[in-house]
């Protein structure tokens, strides 16, 4: 009787302990990357890493018994404590180093069905969508994302650092393409945005328990007025969806949310961003490295401010494809240097850079954005590093302008000046 009254004192006090108020890292630059190789990214000098949940694993079907359980609103959750063990290796090698850690919270289809009614938004189109919007509808499926969302809280953004610490949450991916990476069924922007708010929401409330200055992140593509899709019930512009996110966050009580962004260059395929047909405008179709600076002035606007300061900017998905053309890889080193020096002239309002991808996949498209291709036959085994290593490597050092300048050549640019245009 005693062991279980100490026990259950001791979850009591876990359960009013105030959050860690440690606060957010501060590094010598954003420059980072989506982490593939631990040892190699730190070899690159890295300071920031994102890496990707899959929701849908960390869930069981049922509690299980030798595996973590929590229970919220009366409903009982399991998970999978090998798949957290797996994510734990990446997190703690990269934290220990001082390597700021960004979580990309994302739900893909499970091969079992109950996982899926839990997790999965039920409107979503059944096989449509590579990412699905997490299920807030039913009450089941909103206590599991809560229990889901705490439990990642509890271990990688606590004052316990003994599965290594994340600061930063990236929330769903660019949800403005919700057909393809945020499927929740055919929606408007107001729908969207209600549906994204909430999840975005719920997923902060778990933080919050548990660190009081870790960021969580809404994740937008580099449609910024025009759209992916003719449709609009199958996406929607980035800028119409930031508005109606921020007016939703308001109309329930605004809290500090923040922007992570994808300015790929206009076509994925030509890595050449500073040929770009964008303007510098508020109007602009899409956003991109050459006129980043639209979503930072956007950010700091009174309608999206938090509390008179603008919200934070992290670029968490953006790349350069290799291209066919015969100058291709010093394009693509060249496209990286280019971005650098635009993010640099920025950087007080960006959180970091998350260069992707560390290694080419075959399931990519096609595209070869890597910083090393890919083994002839493999998904995604390194094979040979490209210039673009040799870029993002000396981004931030003292080797950098000597390795940038061969590059203002291929920009068409006599000084790195002119990527901020007068």
């Amino acid at each position: 009787m005693r062991l279980l009254l100490l026990a259950a004192l001791l979850i009591a006090s876990m359960a009013a302990a105030e959050p860690d108020r440690t606060p957010y890292p501060t590094t010598p630059s954003p420059k980072g990357l989506q982490v593939q190789m631990v040892d190699d990214a730190i070899e690159l000098g890295i300071h920031h890493a994102g890496l990707n949940i899959n929701l849908t694993a960390l869930l069981l079907p049922e509690p299980r018994a030798g595996q973590p359980s929590a229970t919220v609103d009366g409903f009982t959750f399991g998970f999978n404590e090998n798949y957290a063990r797996s994510l734990d290796r990446s997190i703690k090698r990269l934290s220990d180093r001082g390597i700021v850690v960004t979580l990309i919270l994302i739900h893909y289809r499970s091969a079992d069905a109950r996982v899926n009614a839990l997790a999965l938004h039920p409107q979503a189109t059944p096989g449509q969508g590579t990412t699905i919007a997490a299920n807030t509808v039913t009450p089941e499926g909103r206590a599991c994302y809560r229990a889901v969302t705490e439990f990642v809280a509890a271990r990688w953004s606590s004052a316990d650092r003994a599965h290594g610490r994340a600061w930063g949450w990236v929330i769903s991916n660019e949800v403005n393409s919700h057909q393809e990476w945020h499927q929740m069924g055919p929606a408007t922007v107001e729908q969207v945005a209600a549906q994204y708010e909430d999840q975005v929401r719920i997923a902060w409330t778990s933080l919050r328990k548990h660190s009081a200055f870790a960021r969580v992140y809404l994740s937008l593509e580099h449609h910024w007025t025009a759209t992916y899709r003719k449709d609009p019930r199958l996406a929607c512009a980035g800028r119409a969806l930031l508005e109606a996110f921020a007016k939703q966050a308001r109309a329930r009580g605004d809290f500090d949310w923040n922007l992570a962004f994808h300015p790929y260059p206009t076509s994925l395929r030509d890595s050449r961003t500073w040929l770009d047909k964008v303007t510098f405008d508020d109007a602009t179709p899409k956003v991109t490295f050459k006129n980043l600076e639209v979503v930072t002035r956007k950010l700091a606007t009174p309608e999206l401010t938090y509390e008179g300061r603008p919200r934070r900017l992290s670029l968490t998905e953006q790349g350069f494809d290799l291209g066919n053309r015969p100058n291709s890889a010093q394009e693509q080193a060249a496209a990286y240097a280019y971005a650098w020096e635009k993010i640099s002239r920025l950087e007080g309002s960006i959180d970091a850079f998350l260069y992707h991808r560390h290694v080419d996949h075959a399931k990519e498209g096609g595209l070869r954005l890597g910083l090393w291709s890919n083994k002839p036959g493999s998904i995604a085994d390194p094979d040979q590093k490209r210039p673009i290593w040799f870029a993002l490597q000396a981004a931030g050092t003292p080797a950098w302008k000597a390795t940038a300048e061969p590059y203002l050549k291929t920009c068409g640019l006599q000084s790195w000046e002119e990527v901020n245009p007068k």
